[in-house]
């Protein structure tokens, strides 16, 4: 799974201006009030020099804040919200052009008119390396001052020392020529993080998926963020944007699996990861929410949008996050894993009833046997008896083994081996079972109504007890719980019911030809159906047991320091 770092709730809380005075500002979010702190002083008014900083903040800007609700990019959005906390009053403009972001220049600006500038000013804001280079002024104290190459280091240190408190970057600058812009300071916006993020990550990697971060953000942002994520741990392999082009498809396949973060990237090397991964037989699932998303987001094997994401970003992808909860996913993880099993539950007791009644037809037939069940009882079994509780198996609940376990790989058929050799003995079972009464009951070897009712019964017993025992491929009904599942408690009740009802109602009687059985009869064919269940139960003992010694003796291959042992594990 990769997530492209984006928050939807950004803000400002710290500015350092070209003179070197740093600033920082209480209240979090678009739209709640804050105040100014320089030092331990709060300030009741603010200092020009970063009215300066909220002035370009507010004109290089493509949001806005509408009532309670903010339109556009986050980081824009953060920056609107200083300009109010500043309370900044900008004098009305006419933009003229808009220089738009892109990957390889690292800042936006755009050129505004006024009444006393007619041709226009331009107002930037960037990635602060990148602005540095076409920076020839700073703004202090009201005055301009040449760069120097001291100036230079000092920035790029208070940048780096708000890097290393997570704190995403951007500086501001202006002037009348792109080629000699003044700066005027940066500033440091938090994207907090939801407090469920971590624990929803550490339950994705429980569920055998490996989790990275792709952004474009700096290497020290990336890493602080990564570890407030639970994404990264110190050690970890961390790749830039600039490493991955200097790799081959081959290098990169072979080195992608153990990275955890990738910062400093463009969506050409998502496409990139996304590849290597799948060079690598990976199911790919990438997030993201912005236009030039939408690419990989189509390109890899689940593209997850995000609910506030752009409209381009939701058609190119197969999933969308409605509330933006990343949780959403790992409970599509599950759902989807409960749903494939349920799929085979509700194919194996078909086919495991289909099998049995087709070939004691056949071998009724075959051993020249007058048939034990006729054909309105055939049908019944076929509609009404196999309808309800092979449906209600389909709607079992999550179940925490199934929920829990290792991703299937993807071309694994739903009908295996496996699942026939379950089909085979259950339906074994049943067919010896069911022959078993129609021969003691066909004792003059004249087949009466009585000896079909028994049969039919006996049959539709066995089809009950195997509902049962396919509610799990794994577990034991005694330690599954029976009340999970009511939709298939109430198909077997009503099932059961209905059956009697052929048994018992007279006019029923006539038209499935079947007698009425003593309660005796109806205790032996219950004790004979639930054997389906019993071999089953000791079938999934087995499978435990061999489970249970299959994984100790991974184990103890895998802490083994001998890697010949190591090199042995299954």
């Amino acid at each position: 799974l990769i997530l492209p770092h984006n928050s939807p709730s950004t803000s400002v809380t710290e500015a350092t201006t070209a003179g070197g005075t740093t600033y920082t500002f209480t209240g979090t979010g678009y739209f709640e009030s804050g105040q100014i702190i320089c030092g331990a002083e709060f300030l009741t008014r603010c200092p020009d020099d970063l009215a300066v900083v909220g002035k370009v903040g507010y004109l290089c800007n493509n949001s806005h804040i509408s009532g309670s609700e903010m339109f556009g990019n986050p980081t824009d959005g953060s920056l609107l919200a200083l300009s109010n906390k500043l309370n900044i009053k900008v004098e009305e403009s006419t933009r003229l052009e808009e220089i738009p972001f892109t990957h390889e220049r690292k800042w936006m600006g755009v050129r505004c008119a006024t009444e006393k500038e007619e041709k226009g000013i331009y107002y930037v804001k960037g990635a602060t390396e990148h602005l540095l280079k076409i920076c020839s002024h700073l703004l202090v104290s009201g005055s301009l001052k040449a760069l120097a190459g001291s100036d230079v280091d000092d920035i790029l240190r208070q940048v780096k020392s708000k890097e290393d408190r997570g704190m995403r970057t951007l500086s501001l600058c202006y002037g009348t020529s792109l080629s000699g812009l003044v700066y005027i300071g940066n500033v440091g916006i938090v994207d907090p993080v939801r407090n469920s993020v971590p624990n929803t990550i550490y339950q994705l990697h429980c569920n055998f998926i490996d989790v990275k971060m792709i952004t474009g953000d700096s290497k020290n942002i990336a890493l602080s963020i990564g570890k407030n994520l639970k994404i990264y741990s110190d050690g970890d392999t961390v790749l830039s944007g600039d490493m991955i082009d200097g790799l081959t498809k081959e290098e990169l396949a072979g080195t992608i699996n153990t990275v955890s973060i990738i910062y400093r990237s463009t969506p050409r090397h998502k496409m990139k990861v996304i590849k290597a991964l799948q060079a690598n037989g990976m199911i790919v699932a990438m997030t993201g929410d912005g236009v030039n998303d939408a690419v990989a987001l189509k390109c890899a094997d689940i593209g997850i949008a995000m609910g506030k994401g752009t409209d381009v970003c939701k058609e190119a992808a197969e999933m969308v996050l409605v509330k933006d909860d990343m949780s959403a996913i790992l409970e599509a993880v599950k759902e989807g894993k409960n749903i494939f099993n349920n799929i085979k539950n509700f194919v194996r007791f078909q086919l495991s009833t289909s099998v049995s009644a087709l070939m004691m037809i056949a071998l009724t037939t075959f051993w020249n046997i007058p048939p034990p069940l006729n054909p309105m009882q055939i049908l019944w079994i076929n509609i009404i008896m196999d309808g309800p509780p092979a449906q209600s198996l389909g709607v079992e609940p999550i179940d925490s083994g199934i929920a829990n376990s290792p991703p299937r790989p993807p071309k694994k058929q739903v009908v295996d081996r496996y699942m026939m050799v379950r089909v085979c003995l259950s339906a074994s079972v049943i067919i010896t079972g069911t022959l078993w009464v129609f021969k003691n009951e066909m004792v003059d070897g004249t087949v009466t109504a009585r000896d079909t009712t028994m049969t039919f019964t006996c049959f539709i017993f066995f089809d009950m007890f195997n509902a049962l025992s396919c509610r799990s491929l794994t577990k034991s009904v005694l330690q599954m719980d029976l009340l999970a599942n009511t939709t298939f408690l109430y198909a077997i009740s009503a099932s059961i019911l209905a059956h009697f009802a052929l048994v018992y109602v007279p006019f029923l009687q006539v038209v499935f030809q079947t007698e009425a059985l003593a309660a005796t009869d109806i205790a032996m064919l219950v004790c004979l159906a639930s054997t389906v269940l019993i071999v089953d139960e000791c079938f999934k003992l087995l499978l435990r047991l061999f489970n249970n010694q299959h994984n100790n003796l991974c184990k103890k291959w895998s802490s083994s320091p001998d890697p010949e042992h190591r090199s042995l594990i299954p």
